[in-house]
């Protein structure tokens, strides 16, 4: 890939980050363009920790941080390749509040027998994901919303001339020697990448934790295990059901989305999509949207007993809940799962998210009114909702 295109919603997380922590622990799954990124911010000393030397400087926290004033901003990327990472951001944290430092990595703070401290308290956490749907202007001649869902977000994928099975073999290759295999020792190298297929073919569904196992050839606890790994390495988001006491509501098991579009296109032997095929890719890149807006915002989903079900519920303040729909368009929405779940939980508003929307605009479906909009736009239309 030979073009770099500045991802400045990104920037901005990061820099809103830095105003309140010193600490900014950018998180995702290699290839997302973490690297890029970070080396992209303005005034940053940037340290590869895959470097002996850089490592060897980083095995003395306090000569390493003492070597820069206040106010410096450095980058430590892939920083769980250093010997105590979790002891050198809870050092600059707590000794070295001036500075201001971005540590990468394809996992969650906790993952891995190097992170002894999470440092809650300490740091922010930016989770990266692939290219946003509100970002692709910026990557596209247009807004190509079929090339976004086949291609998938991972930068040098969707400037690519066409999909590219070979591509994602590799990528799902190092993905296990360099992520799994490293950080956590997993050996079974067969029965774990048939579970990461599993996972790509139930995109957006809701597995059985026993079926998986079977089919992957493994136990059930190893296959709880692992779908604990996917999600501490981002490979996948397991969103939990919203339930309010209701008896007939699905109360435990999540819903289930992979990474990126892309992986589920090559899983599912996808060269073209159909407009059935559609549906569930665009659902993942609203969580996406929904994820990197609000981090922390609780994303839930809602479903009864009789298959109805609301693609995504958020607290919207004082006992509120907004429904968020996903749809690839407008015409094609039925309110009829959303009847159902106002009828239990009636405040809060209802939101249908479809691609190509300039400006949000109200639309009548039967008794309910639903605000159309893009993704991007669901934080400002919360933050205008009454909060009593």
């Amino acid at each position: 890939m030979d073009r770099v295109v500045e991802r400045s919603f990104w920037r901005r997380r990061i820099e809103d980050s830095w105003q309140s922590r010193s600490i900014v622990w950018l998180s995702g799954a290699r290839r997302l363009g973490k690297t890029i990124l970070g080396r992209g911010l303005p005034e940053v000393r940037y340290f590869n920790c895959d470097l002996p030397e850089v490592r060897a400087r980083l095995s003395d926290p306090v000569a390493f941080l003492r070597g820069f004033p206040d106010g410096s901003r450095m980058v430590l990327d892939e920083i769980h390749r250093a010997e105590d990472p979790s002891e050198i951001l809870k050092i600059a944290a707590d000794e070295f509040p001036g500075l201001r430092l971005l540590a990468t990595g394809s996992s969650s703070l906790s993952a891995g027998g190097r992170f002894r401290d999470a440092l809650t308290g300490r740091k922010w956490t930016v989770p990266l994901t692939p290219v946003l749907w509100r970002e692709c202007p910026d990557w596209l001649d247009a807004a190509d919303l079929d090339r976004r869902l086949l291609h998938g977000g991972f930068p040098d994928r969707l400037l690519a001339a066409g999909p590219h099975p070979e591509w994602f073999e590799e990528w799902l290759d190092s993905f296990f020697a360099r992520d799994i295999q490293a950080l956590f020792s997993v050996r079974n190298r067969g029965g774990f990448l048939r579970l990461v297929s599993l996972t790509l073919a139930h995109h957006g569904g809701l597995p059985d934790a026993s079926s998986l196992a079977r089919d992957a050839g493994i136990t059930r606890p190893t296959a709880l295990a692992w779908l604990d790994l996917l999600d501490l390495c981002g490979f996948t988001v397991r969103v939990p059901p919203f339930h309010g006491g209701g008896k007939r509501e699905i109360v435990r098991r999540p819903r289930l989305y992979a990474l990126d579009s892309g992986l589920v296109c090559h899983a599912r032997g996808w060269n073209a999509l159909r407009p059935a095929d559609r549906g569930v890719l665009w659902e993942g890149l609203v969580l996406d949207e929904l994820r990197a807006a609000a981090p922390r915002s609780g994303i839930r989903y809602w479903r009864d007993r009789e298959g109805r079900e609301v693609d995504f519920v958020l607290p919207a303040g004082r006992g509120r809940v907004a429904a968020v729909e996903a749809e690839i368009s407008p015409d094609a929405f039925s309110p009829r799962a959303l009847r159902v779940f106002r009828e239990a939980y009636p405040d809060g508003p209802d939101l249908l998210c479809c691609p190509f929307v300039e400006a949000p605009y109200r639309r009548r479906f039967g008794s309910r009114e639903v605000t159309v909009c893009e993704p991007r736009q669901i934080p400002a239309l919360l933050r205008a909702e009454p909060s009593a």
